[in-house]
């Protein structure tokens, strides 16, 4: 699975205009499966996404989690994320999973995140989304997991 992390003061997702998740402090996590991805490899992902440090400790260090400092997590899946853009101006998307495996290691993964986290908030599948979000730090942090 491929994720981007972004450390967040605030953000959303809109669909057809209206909100549907939003968190204010924590992680938005883009997130895309692949073809060889498995439920292992979306557990991988989230106990990697709840532990990093990426949050400030009191002397200005990058010493906490999103667990830690109890922030939300958006969870937006993005096919995207897997473009292959080597081949010319238009990208290919073959290395994202098909649709129903990649709606299925989402709704597990957002799932897992939910009997672990209590703040998770998510955008909607194969919809077209609106993202907003205040990126701060800015912190962007790209992971990518395999089996």
């Amino acid at each position: 699975m491929i994720a981007v992390l972004q450390r967040v003061s605030e953000a959303r997702v809109v669909v057809d205009g209206a909100v549907v998740g939003e968190i204010g402090p924590g992680l938005l996590v883009l997130v895309c499966a692949e073809p060889a991805d498995t439920e292992a490899v979306a557990d991988k992902l989230l106990a990697k996404t709840l532990k990093l440090r990426i949050f400030s400790d009191a002397a200005g260090k990058m010493n906490k989690s999103v667990v830690d400092v109890a922030g939300g997590l958006l969870i937006v899946s993005q096919f995207t994320l897997a473009a292959d853009t080597t081949g010319g101006n238009r990208p290919s998307f073959t290395a994202a999973a098909p649709p129903a495996l990649g709606e299925r290691l989402y709704e597990y993964l957002v799932a897992q995140a939910k009997a672990a986290h209590p703040v998770v908030q998510t955008g909607r599948f194969a919809a077209d989304m609106k993202v907003h979000l205040v990126n701060d730090g800015p912190i962007t942090i790209p992971l990518r997991m395999s089996a």
